[in-house]
């Protein structure tokens, strides 16, 4: 990827060597941390050389009468002025100039305007999220939405206390999954993976694993979000139960399972600690009160933790269970979570998944069956 700001803009952190090299040092990280697991070989999922993220954010500097995107610096000192941003995807790029050409002839866009948040799909689908330091008015839910019409986009406001919806909070991604298309809303303020090609290896990577599993059995996911993993993934068990802590997300994927006519999942709002407690009846929850836990016989568990990784006792729960996918943002607390998980299960097999290129950030995924 070529871009006028490498070394400057913080966005990116690795800029002075190839990617090809970028993703051989990924590789060669990642191996290390999972080699004394005897691992000895990684599967690996590149990016696009360009135009290859779904979301993005940036500030919005003001100089005079001006405004311009903006991001932090690499050098942490400040902020640098972006004229481009070849990272975004191209439905988030046609329309980052014309917005800001719009804002600058307008006062009324441009008053306090802090920053602008881009979410988009690969259908063309775009929201655009712009954020203020001011109550909005008529007068701003006026322009917003002739600019809605401009840019065949979504628009929404927010300040403090203040969100002004003027058509949807929400887009609508179509992924062409495992042989099949999956429609997924993505929400304005929920988590959405960022590249959609790359997320689309990740999750047939994962049913690459679940396609190992003798006998199908029922499925358990922790950290199911939307339900990126869940709906494609469901189609190769019996039942399913997913959980995630947040409320949005539960929303999302009780939708995203109505549009993609899926009637064998049952998602659940539960923290990673509360799932554990629960399946160990430890604890009831009024949640669960319409869930039979006796009926599930879980084969397989997929487990996407935050940064931290996962706690103990999750982990004591699904050394429990035959088959574990573990999907992982960060190699370092996965090489730290398996210390223990290797003492029950081996690993089968295991990936990176370049969502982040130019960063040092890479995700990673380990297939593991009980001994």
């Amino acid at each position: 990827m070529e871009c006028e700001h490498f070394g400057t803009c913080g966005s990116c952190s690795i800029y002075d060597v190839s990617y090809e090299v970028e993703l051989a040092q990924k590789k060669e990280r990642v191996l290390g941390l999972l080699s004394p697991f005897e691992v000895k070989d990684l599967e690996v999922f590149s990016a696009e050389p360009s135009h290859y993220r779904a979301r993005s954010e940036f500030k919005i500097w003001h100089d005079g009468d001006i405004c311009s995107y903006a991001m932090g610096r690499l050098d942490k000192k400040g902020a640098v002025n972006i004229g481009e941003c070849p990272k975004v995807i191209v439905p988030i790029e046609k329309r980052m100039q014309p917005i800001l050409d719009k804002i600058n002839a307008s006062t009324v866009l441009k008053n306090r305007l802090f920053s602008i948040e881009f979410l988009a799909t690969t259908t063309d689908e775009c929201l655009i999220t712009m954020i203020y330091h001011r109550k909005l008015g008529d007068d701003w839910t006026a322009e917003a939405k002739e600019l809605e019409t401009l840019l065949n986009a979504k628009i929404m406001g927010r300040s403090r206390k203040q969100k002004v919806i003027l058509t949807d909070e929400f887009v609508m991604e179509k992924l062409f999954i495992d042989g099949q298309d999956y429609l997924y809303k993505h929400y304005e303020s929920g988590f959405t993976q960022p590249n959609p090609a790359v997320n689309v290896h990740m999750i047939e990577w994962a049913i690459k694993q679940a396609k190992k599993v003798e006998g199908k059995g029922d499925f358990l996911e922790s950290y199911c979000g939307l339900g990126n993993f869940t709906l494609p993934l469901s189609k190769y068990f019996d039942k399913v139960l997913a959980t995630e802590i947040s409320k949005r997300s539960i929303y999302a994927a009780k939708e995203n399972c109505e549009l993609n006519d899926v009637s064998n999942i049952e998602f659940i709002r539960l923290a990673s600690e509360e799932m554990t407690q629960a399946l160990n009846k430890e604890r009831e929850f009024t949640r669960l009160k319409e869930v039979d836990l006796d009926s599930y016989s879980f084969s397989t568990v997929l487990v996407d933790p935050p940064r931290a990784g996962l706690d103990m006792e999750s982990i004591k729960l699904i050394q429990g269970i035959e088959n574990i996918i573990y999907i992982s943002c960060n190699p370092e607390t996965l090489a730290r979570d398996l210390v223990e998980l290797t003492k029950t299960h081996s690993i089968d097999d295991s990936a990176i998944y370049d969502q982040f290129p130019h960063t040092h950030h890479v995700e990673s995924g380990v297939f593991l069956r009980k001994k």
